[in-house]
Formats: structure tokens, C-alpha cells, sequence
């Protein structure tokens, strides 16, 4: 895949392998019948890492999968921005599964992958007719929207501004200048969020200050590169991106559950319910997850078989 500000991403696509709930859908079935999960890995993580197969796997008794590397991680160019356009390579992920065939698709996202869709989330809307053309499905925070869908002026549409605030001048114009053709089947229909921060530069746990230290020291990014295979930009934020306790409340009405850990060692508890309290009522789902520490290598098999049935009912719904 290849991001709207030119970066190239690996992805691996995985067919339906049985039926989900009643609905009985399975293998044989068209793909536009057939949900699709697009999985969104946390920091340090890649697409071949076995907590990210081991949730592809058990998801792909339900759906078709797909998962890929974020920009920085794996075999994907670029350098992590750690949170900031990986918005771009989760988009280039769901306009992928909408080009296969699939017209529901679910993001699932981990820590910083939680973060990155709820952002999405938030910033790529569909419109209430889903064969309608491209009407402004993008917003940046400042601009109200109006109903499911935000009117940008069609000036703004074409060179981009209204991305301007959030992806830079070259990304804006980029995507932009292909929003008929990517954006506007870039959106998720629902979204699935696991141990997300609730806001950014959090530094009150020991784990995350380590990460912090990773992040912004010299001698820490030579640590993530040949410790975590992680390849990390040194330019600071420029502007600081929407925030996920600011993107949550404009995520409806697609369904958003929020999963969280109680022995989560990065961000407690106050993080997620800042998040649900954010959505607004019955603006999300939040579950509490007994004993759980932090995202995709503390998710089970059980609590990725809920996540999955949720989904799915979801989107039947």
C-alpha cells in the first residue's frame, strides 16, 4: 500500500476462514458480505509480531483481516511519528479492504493504534448514503458537524487545507487531490479502541516515561531502532494532532467500543473513562477488563472473541 503523503506501508490480507454469528456468512461468500478488521498494532509492534497474528487469527474466524506495519515499523518506510500521520497508513488500510470488495469495515486498534482510530475515527466520515460522492468527509477540529457528514467548501476539498491543521501541507494537498477516488472509502464503520491514551504527553507511569525517553532522546531512538526495529522521526509535532479524548465525540454514528485493562501499566483508568465520558451518552461502550494489562499482548483469545462478536453485531445492527 501506499499512503496518501507517499509511504509505503505492507499489508496482509486474510480471508474470512469460517461463519460469524447468526448471520452464517463464510468463506464462499461475497466479499461485500463479508466484513473486513483492520488491525491497528501499538508502538514497537509490526505486522508479523505473534500477538498480532494470534488477534488476526482469532478475528478471522469472524471476517477477513487485514493487518499492517505502521510507517517506521516492520518492512513499512517512513519513521514512526508516533501517532501523528499513522492516521494516513490506517486510511490507506481501509480504502485497501473497500477496493477488495468489502463495504463494512471495522477498525481494531491497540495503545497507539487505539489512539490512531479513534483519531480516524473522528477524521474520515461516512456519509449517510455510502454511494454518494465525496461531500467533505474529512473536519478539522474547530469546524462543527452536521449530522454524519461535514460540508468543506469545495476550494478546500481540492487543495486540501481543511488537512492542512492535521497532516501537514504536502499530506493536505495529497489527499486532497484524491479524495474522490481514497478518501471517501476511507472511513470505518465501526471502531474498536484497547488501551488507548485518553490524551497526549502522559508521563505518569513508569512505562511511559521510558517510552518518552525512547521517543525524544537521540541515544533512545537508537535504542527503539536496532532494540525494537522501530525507526523514529525526530522532528517534534508541528501542529500537535487532534487528541483522542477530542476525536471521540465526533466518532458517531459509527459504533466505538473502548477496552481497557484494570492492571494496565501505562495508563490507568482514568483514560478510558475520560474517553466514554467523551463520547457523550451512548456515544460508546466501555469495558473493564478484570486482571488485563496492556493491549494486544495482554488480550486473550476470549476478550479478542467478544471484541469480534461486538463488532460484528454491531455492524448488523
Amino acid at each position: 500500500m501506499l499512503t496518501d503523503d507517499g509511504v509505503p506501508v505492507e499489508a496482509v490480507y486474510e480471508p474470512c476462514t469460517a461463519g460469524f454469528g447468526a448471520a452464517g456468512h463464510g468463506p464462499g461468500d461475497a466479499a461485500a458480505d463479508t466484513p473486513v478488521f483492520v488491525v491497528a498494532h501499538g508502538f514497537t509492534g509490526s505486522v508479523d509480531r505473534p500477538a498480532v497474528r494470534r488477534a488476526a487469527r482469532v478475528f478471522s474466524q469472524r471476517a477477513a483481516v487485514i493487518t499492517f506495519s505502521f510507517r517506521g515499523h516492520g518492512r513499512s518506510g517512513g519513521r514512526s511519528t508516533v501517532g501523528d500521520r499513522e492516521v494516513l497508513d490506517l486510511a490507506a488500510a481501509v480504502a485497501w479492504a473497500r477496493t477488495l470488495g468489502h463495504s463494512r469495515v471495522v477498525t481494531v486498534g491497540f495503545s497507539m493504534g487505539g489512539s490512531v482510530v479513534l483519531r480516524h475515527g473522528a477524521l474520515y466520515r461516512g456519509v449517510p448514503d455510502r454511494g454518494a460522492p465525496y461531500d467533505g468527509a474529512l473536519y478539522t477540529e474547530g469546524i462543527e458537524p452536521r449530522g454524519a457528514s461535514v460540508r468543506v467548501p469545495a476550494r478546500e476539498r481540492r487543495t486540501g487545507e481543511h488537512l492542512g491543521a492535521h497532516f501537514g501541507a504536502r499530506a493536505g494537498a495529497a489527499v486532497g487531490a484524491r479524495a474522490d477516488a481514497v478518501v471517501s472509502g476511507a472511513y470505518a464503520d465501526a471502531v474498536v479502541s484497547v488501551s488507548a491514551p485518553a490524551r497526549w504527553y502522559y508521563r505518569g507511569t513508569a512505562p511511559m516515561r521510558r517510552l518518552h525517553w525512547v521517543v525524544t532522546r537521540p541515544s533512545g531512538r537508537l535504542v527503539g531502532r536496532y532494540g525494537f526495529r522501530t525507526r523514529i522521526a525526530t522532528d517534534d509535532w508541528d501542529p500537535v494532532p487532534l487528541s483522542p479524548v477530542a476525536a471521540v465525540p465526533h466518532i458517531a454514528p459509527a459504533p466505538l467500543l473502548l477496552v481497557h485493562g484494570d492492571r494496565d501499566p501505562y495508563f490507568p483508568l482514568d483514560h478510558p473513562r475520560m474517553l466514554a465520558d467523551a463520547a457523550g451518552p451512548d456515544g460508546a461502550e466501555l469495558w473493564l477488563e478484570r486482571g488485563m494489562g496492556h493491549a494486544e499482548n495482554a488480550a486473550d483469545d476470549a476478550l479478542l472473541a467478544r471484541i469480534a462478536d461486538w463488532a460484528t453485531g454491531a455492524l448488523s445492527a
